[in-house]
């Protein structure tokens, strides 16, 4: 359970309990922002899987996909990060990365700046042949219809590290302060080259991830801590290397793991480095906690938009990552949403894989339940609010369609889903399709044809664990 919650001042549907069922009346008056849409980070999973055309299609199309003799529901994500690397194999002047002794190969990505002789892209001190797959999976999502593309950071090259160890350093900041604007120029020479070379422009560039954690030498992944004021610092050097090179891709910040963290950072960096900013991403690791509201309000407040760039958790079964989900949808006001890796161990990956073994298993139950959101609530809706923490809602005013997903984690029983406030309900009699998957054993994303608008009304019934989402078409909300 969230633990601080402001009520939300517009409520766009009203919940009232009557016994054991419930009534959602929908308001047409409500509208927390245009949704950009749903994504990915590559990185690991697509290091070991990138050249793979049927994952390729399954994330990021709505097509039926087999994978592994399992025929799945495309996601049909369009948002897509890439990760630039801060590992290389090669010495230069004596020195060599340091391996942490924790981290397995598939979390090491090869970094493209291979010593520091020369910021000259084009010089031997670059090379932009390695880390091909991540980058197949990044074009064969542009390919098939991908069409937003962020560039992370999980660590500075290893060589501008001080323990020239990507995974961290226990005395915190191990950015080197004479590599400052290095990190800029790494990142900026990315952006240049993917658009130049890649076919890719990137519309934003991450300079941190989770910079405010304590990254330890021995971490199991690249990571690295920085300092509010060395982030600062860096975003006006990325800025001006991104306006150099004549892209229009901006700077985002600051990919915090906590949205209580993502205050204080946003809070320290200062008006005149916010300015440089475009855009505030968060990631949900802070699971039920954290105050979304008020991190919403200075997003607000600086017109800045806000997405939540990265989640993962370890419930195979979907409901965490519902739950959270729907506190975000409430609280947080995202008009973006990104699951961190699409292939990992039994109860993070939505498909269950090994990285290092290249062995694939079967979609998790998360899976279906994630696909009850990003196959139905598409880029350019309106996002209504969400205050019985169970249901989401969009509506597109130009197909006149209103989306509703809904959730019942408690006993059995009939939902009814009242649009008579709406200027127009849709069709009396007309049919509302739903599909349903059951987080505890049965349904799958399966469709339905048996629900149809009584009056303006729909009833349903929900067992204990069950998801389902409702497509009703000829909506005018006012």
């Amino acid at each position: 359970m969230r633990s601080v919650a402001a009520p939300s001042l517009a409520l766009a549907l009203l919940f009232q309990r009557a016994g054991a069922d419930t009534t959602l009346s929908v308001d047409p008056n409500s509208n927390w922002g245009t949704w950009e849409g749903w994504g990915v980070s590559l990185a690991w999973w697509a290091k070991a899987f990138g050249n793979r055309d049927d994952l390729a299609n399954v994330f990021f199309t709505k097509n039926n996909q087999v994978v592994n003799g399992q025929n799945l529901p495309g996601l049909g994500f369009n948002i897509v990060r890439y990760n630039a690397g801060a590992c290389s194999t090669n010495s230069y002047d004596g020195a060599s990365m340091v391996v942490s002794s924790s981290i397995k190969p598939s979390r090491q990505v090869d970094g493209y700046w291979l010593d520091w002789a020369s910021t000259d892209p084009t010089s031997s001190s670059w090379n932009w042949n390695v880390d091909s797959n991540q980058r197949a999976m990044l074009q064969k999502a542009k390919a098939n219809g991908a069409n937003i593309f962020e560039l992370f950071s999980n660590s500075p090259m290893w060589w501008m590290c001080n323990n020239h160890n990507p995974s961290g350093n226990a005395l915190s900041d191990n950015l080197q302060s004479w590599n400052y604007q290095s990190h800029a120029v790494y990142l900026a020479n990315i952006a240049q080259q993917a658009k130049q070379s890649w076919g890719i422009e990137f519309q934003s560039v991450e300079a941190f991830n989770e910079p405010s954690s304590g990254w330890g030498p021995i971490g199991t992944q690249e990571g690295c801590h920085f300092a509010v004021s060395t982030m600062a610092t860096v975003i006006n050097y990325l800025n001006t290397e991104l306006v150099q090179r004549g892209l229009s891709s901006f700077v985002a910040s600051s990919d915090e793991t906590s949205y209580d963290l993502a205050i204080s950072t946003w809070q320290g960096l200062g008006s005149s480095v916010q300015n440089l900013v475009k855009r505030i991403n968060v990631h949900g690791y802070q699971y039920g906690g954290g105050r979304r509201d008020t991190l919403y309000s200075l997003a607000s407040q600086a017109g800045k938009r806000l997405w939540n760039s990265e989640y993962g958790d370890g419930d195979a079964s979907g409901k965490s990552l519902y739950t959270n989900l729907l506190l975000d949808f409430t609280w947080l006001h995202p008009t973006a949403w990104v699951y961190w890796q699409a292939i990992d161990i039994s109860g993070w990956g939505l498909i269950v894989g090994d990285n290092d073994q290249l062995t694939l298993s079967s979609a998790s139950t998360k899976y279906f339940v994630l696909a009850h959101f990003t196959r139905h609530i598409k880029p350019g809706m309106q996002i209504l609010s969400t205050p019985d923490g169970n249901t989401a809602a969009a509506y597109d005013p130009s197909s006149q369609k209103l989306v509703i997903v809904a959730a019942n984690w408690g006993s059995a029983q009939t939902i009814t889903f009242d649009l008579t406030r709406a200027k127009s309900a849709g069709s009396n009699g007309a049919t509302v399709p739903r599909w349903s998957t059951q987080t505890s054993g049965g349904d799958q994303y399966k469709s339905y044809s048996d629900t149809k608008i009584t009056n303006g009304k729909f009833s349903v019934s929900f067992s204990t664990g069950q998801v389902q989402t409702f497509e009703i078409s000829g909506v005018v909300l006012k």
